[in-house]
């Protein structure tokens, strides 16, 4: 019987993708009016950046730190890291919380899954700061039991340390949990792998592969939780 419920955020509660492009245009025309540097050069100094990161720090919370990634940024062009880097950081920051919006069903699946009983909780790979920060934009904090971040735990998804300590938050058997999100080999493989039953979010309604238990909507997940939790 399942009795904990247990969502990744980015692209599960919030369309990350697009929440991020709005934050993204308001950094490139910061870049260009204060920085001199044009969207394209932009985008080519944030990709290269990026792929540093992933070099330098692994699959660890510190990749996703956006003070850090504009840090190094500046630092390679040899512009002035005062006033930029918190202003680019809060700048985007402020951008994608304004343009989060929750995906359709979240709040009253939450809701209804409280009301039957079962915890709730947040697995994610990012900065716990950061994602409290999106619960509550979204409207969703109010009903997180407890959050699990990679900064936490020092790994990322898929890493079985990860869910353990998932497990360990819920206070209930691993195959007592559902774990919810949109990557098959992060998210449902993941929690899979590691004794939790799994659930693939997929808006798209993609059909592949077809032996994952997928929703396409929040809502969906009641029925499922539904069907786990008969005797």
């Amino acid at each position: 019987m399942i009795k904990t419920v247990i969502f990744d955020v980015d692209n599960t509660l919030y369309s990350y993708t697009k929440a991020h492009e709005a934050a993204f245009e308001a950094l490139s025309s910061y870049a260009e009016h204060e920085l001199g540097l044009s969207r394209n050069i932009f985008v080519k100094l944030h990709q290269e950046t990026e792929r540093e990161l992933k070099v330098y720090m692994g699959d660890t919370a510190a990749v996703h730190n956006r003070c850090i990634r504009y840090q190094i940024m500046l630092e390679h062009q040899g512009l002035p890291l005062y006033p930029h880097v918190l202003r680019m950081n809060d700048l985007y920051w402020n951008a994608l919380l304004g343009a989060a919006v929750p995906v359709a069903g979240a709040v009253d699946a939450m809701k209804r899954l409280k009301k039957q009983g079962l915890r709730i909780g947040i697995g994610t790979d990012m900065t716990a700061r950061m994602q409290f920060e999106k619960l509550e934009a979204l409207g969703l904090l109010p009903y997180v039991d407890f959050l699990v971040s990679s900064e936490e735990t020092g790994v990322e998804k898929p890493d079985p340390a990860f869910f353990a300590r998932c497990v360990e938050k819920a206070g209930c058997r691993r195959d007592e949990c559902l774990f919810v999100g949109d990557s098959l080999k992060k998210d449902v493989q993941g929690a899979a792998d590691a004794g939790l039953a799994a659930v693939w979010y997929d808006p798209e309604d993609s059909g592949d592969p077809a032996d994952v238990s997928r929703i396409t909507d929040m809502v969906q997940l009641l029925q499922i939780t539904g069907r786990l939790r008969l005797p």
